[in-house]
């Protein structure tokens, strides 16, 4: 079961009750409805990022939906929160990258998103062997990399707010989610193999009244029906 498609997410929410900030914070992203299990960070090879519209006419309502998050809350007045997933995607098309979950204080959409980021590169960067350099800046080593070939596409999905000033739940999450293929969405299951009348077809066996096999009919077995 290989995801072939993500698409990216985001959302805030305010409530007195925290379950409930959770809850708008999801409406707010669209993906209210699904039933999301978090799953860790990787991003299969050939799994195309697609726009969160296309995305959000994909799920359906009760659907098992996997997803990677991230999400932060607060009750505090003006107190600045984010969530952000981060994304980077390897040059080599068989090769699979990376997502990363951030959740921060104090930290602007672009700080958090730039940060989120940074991880992801960071995480496919020792995957391939390449030196990281620490003491660098995000974008001179992101620059670096790109220029390398190995990591050819970064992104972010960001949200930030501030607390409440009535000091009401304040909820934001993140998400990159994950687009199944219908096959593996559905439950096969195999027909009961029937015995043959010997001529290579297949006949029905209906259920037993005192050892005959003959077709019983639910009335006459019934005395509750009506006559």
């Amino acid at each position: 079961m290989i995801p072939k498609q993500i698409f990216f997410t985001n959302g805030v929410g305010r409530h007195k009750e925290y379950l409930q900030s959770f809850e708008l914070a999801l409406r707010d992203a669209g993906i209210e409805k699904c039933n999301l299990v978090n799953v860790s960070s990787i991003l299969p090879p050939n799994c195309k990022i697609i726009p969160r519209e296309q995305g959000l006419q994909e799920i359906k309502p009760g659907q098992i939906t996997f997803c990677v998050m991230a999400r932060n809350s607060t009750n505090e007045p003006n107190r600045l929160i984010a969530a952000s997933i981060g994304l980077a995607v390897p040059g080599e098309q068989d090769a699979y990258g990376y997502l990363s979950e951030h959740h921060s204080y104090g930290e602007t959409e672009k700080v958090a998103g730039d940060y989120a980021e940074d991880i992801a590169v960071n995480m496919l960067a020792s995957t391939m062997g390449l030196e990281i350099d620490p003491d660098k800046a995000y974008d001179e080593r992101l620059e670096q990399f790109k220029m390398s070939g190995k990591i050819v596409r970064t992104r972010n999905a960001t949200q930030s707010a501030l607390g409440d000033k009535s000091g009401l739940w304040t909820t934001v999450v993140a998400a990159g989610v994950f687009i199944l293929d219908e096959y593996d969405l559905n439950i096969s299951v195999k027909p009961s193999s029937q015995p043959s009348n010997g001529n290579g077809n297949k006949e029905a066996v209906h259920g037993s009244n005192g050892g005959n096999k003959n077709p019983v009919s639910d009335k006459g077995n019934n005395q509750n029906n009506p006559k």
